[in-house]
C-alpha cells in the first residue's frame, strides 16, 4: 500500500498524502477510531469526508479519483496551503493577550507538563486563554514549525512565543506580568522614551555606577525618567531576567535595553 500511495501522490500532485504510524499518535488513532491498519482517511478543509479500512488498492484508487473528480480536493499549491495555515496560526496566537497551547484544557490537562503550566499561571493569577492541540492536528503540527518549537505546552504573550514549561519555570516572566500590572509596561515603554532603572533617583544616586550614568545623561541634555529599583524587589529581580542583564543601572530607549554604564560610556547611546 505504500507503493500505491506513492503512485497516487505522483498522479495527483495537488493532493496531500500523509502517513502516520498509528501507535506513535494514539490520540489521533483514538479520535478517528482506528482499529486496524492500514486505514485511510480523506479530509477536505480539515474535515473528514471519507475513509477506507484495510489494504484495498483498487478501492483506494477509486476513492481518490472520485474525490478528485468531484472537487473534494481542489487544486492548490503547497505554498498557498502554508500561507493560509500561517495566517490561521497568527490569529490563534493573538486570540488573547496570553495564549496557552496545551494538551487538554485547563480544567482537564491531558499531560503532566500542561498541568504544571496551568498551575504556574494560576499561582501567579495570570488570566489566559487556551487551545487544545489534540482538537486540531493541523494546528498541532503547524505551530511547531511556525514557532520553531517542537513540544507542548507553548505559551504566547501578545502573539510572541515565551516558551515551554522549562522556560516558564526558570524565569520570572515580566512580559506576562505586564498584562496584569500595567504599571510595569508603562515603566518600560510609555512613561518616557528614555528610562533609567538605577539605584536611587535623579536627585540622589545610591551607587557609584548610577551616579556616573546620571552625569552622562545630564551632559547630553536628553530628557529621561528614572525608576529606583531599591524600592521594588519584584521589578529589581524580574528585570534582570527579562532583559538578560544581571546588573544595574539599565538604560532603555522606547522599551528596548541599550545597556549598562559601560555600554553608555563607549557611546552606544
Amino acid at each position: 500500500m505504500n507503493d500505491v500511495m506513492a503512485e497516487l501522490a505522483k498522479e495527483h500532485p495537488h493532493v496531500s498524502f500523509v502517513k502516520l504510524e498509528a501507535e506513535a499518535v494514539p490520540e489521533v488513532s483514538e479520535k478517528y477510531e482506528i482499529s486496524s491498519v492500514p486505514t485511510f482517511l480523506f479530509f477536505k478543509n480539515s474535515q473528514k469526508v471519507d475513509r477506507l479500512d484495510g489494504a484495498h488498492a483498487p478501492e483506494l484508487t477509486k476513492k481518490v479519483q472520485r474525490h478528485v473528480s468531484s472537487g473534494s480536493f481542489p487544486p492548490s499549491t503547497n505554498e498557498h496551503v502554508k500561507e493560509d495555515l500561517n495566517l490561521r496560526l497568527k490569529k490563534l496566537t493573538h486570540a488573547a493577550p496570553c495564549m496557552l497551547f496545551m494538551k487538554g484544557t485547563p480544567q482537564e490537562p491531558r499531560c503532566g507538563f500542561s498541568k504544571q503550566m496551568v498551575e504556574i499561571l494560576h499561582k501567579h493569577n495570570i488570566q489566559f486563554s487556551s487551545f487544545d492541540i489534540f482538537s486540531d492536528e493541523e494546528v498541532r503540527q503547524g505551530l511547531k514549525t511556525y514557532s520553531n518549537w517542537p513540544t507542548y505546552p507553548q505559551l504566547y504573550v501578545s502573539g510572541e512565543l515565551i516558551g515551554g514549561l522549562d522556560i516558564i519555570k526558570v524565569r520570572f516572566f515580566i512580559k506576562i506580568l505586564c498584562l496584569e500590572h500595567p504599571f510595569l509596561k508603562r515603566l518600560l515603554t510609555n512613561k518616557a522614551s528614555v528610562m533609567l532603572f538605577m539605584k536611587g533617583n535623579k536627585q540622589e544616586a545610591k551607587c557609584g555606577f548610577s551616579k556616573q550614568i546620571l552625569e552622562i545623561l545630564n551632559s547630553t541634555g536628553v530628557e529621561y525618567e528614572t525608576f529606583d529599583i531599591l524600592e521594588d524587589e519584584e521589578v529589581r529581580q524580574g528585570l534582570k531576567t527579562f532583559s538578560n542583564w544581571p546588573t544595574y543601572p539599565q538604560l532603555y530607549v522606547r522599551g528596548d535595553l541599550v545597556g549598562g554604564l559601560d555600554i553608555v560610556k563607549v557611546g552606544a547611546f
